[in-house]
């Protein structure tokens, strides 16, 4: 490769795109929503969350020094991250704490990207987390989940033309925030009935001692914020 086509690439990539049109953006939002609102496409849908949630997990373990061993994700839209350190501190505290606060923040570093007009390079981010990603999956259905989701984020940032770009970016990081809300009222809704005794909130409680509600608060105050903020960012307000 000459360095006309290195520097081709590079302009392509970390270059700026046109803000798409007004319609465009309010559109996405309202499809992003309709995945996340209806029970039966959310099933579906919510195997998305689960990547960054379980994504959070594992790169949270790695910036705090632990070891990952692996990353399962399950048809039934659950997960698992698994790393070996110091089964407490703050690293451990950290780790636990990335899971349900992840999506939302991708979400909000989405929405950053976008309101910056750097478009192409958010999907090629996102393709290259996943394929990062797809390294420490430890189960099948968790490869396909995670090789079906980078290559249609690289198929769509490398075939199609601006608009369609504009799109499916604008779609993913609406729907990483609001998809970001919804599980943390199921879990809540979980523990009312009893449910969900080692969720991420209850094992914070162990490490820290704080009750689980309180990192639950967090939960809905990081989902919520990040809603808030990326929204007017996506929206130009």
């Amino acid at each position: 490769m000459d360095i006309a086509s290195i520097t081709e690439l590079w302009d392509r990539v970390f270059g700026t795109q046109p803000d798409p049109d007004r319609w465009l953006v309010f559109a996405t939002g309202l499809v992003a929503l309709a995945a996340v609102t209806p029970h039966g496409v959310w099933r579906v849908a919510r195997n998305a969350v689960t990547i960054a949630h379980e994504g959070g997990h594992g790169l949270v373990a790695l910036l705090t020094g632990r070891q990952l061993d692996g990353i399962r994700l399950h048809s039934d839209t659950s997960g698992l991250t698994v790393s070996r350190g110091k089964p407490y501190g703050i690293g451990m505290v950290l780790t636990a704490a990335a899971g349900y606060t992840a999506p939302s923040l991708l979400g909000l570093g989405g929405a950053w990207l976008l309101s910056a007009d750097h478009i192409t390079a958010l999907l090629w981010g996102a393709t290259a987390l996943l394929l990062a990603m797809l390294v420490m999956i430890r189960n099948a259905y968790g490869v396909l989940t995670v090789f079906v989701t980078g290559g249609a984020f690289l198929l769509v940032s490398w075939l199609t033309d601006a608009q369609v770009q504009a799109a499916f970016a604008y779609g993913a990081v609406w729907f990483l925030l609001l998809g970001g809300v919804r599980p943390v009222f199921e879990l809540q809704g979980k523990r009312r009935r009893g449910g969900a005794p080692d969720s991420d909130a209850d094992q914070l409680a162990r490490l820290t001692h704080v009750p689980a509600v309180m990192w639950l608060l967090l939960f809905h105050t990081v989902s919520l914020c990040s809603l808030i903020g990326g929204g007017r960012w996506l929206l130009g307000l």
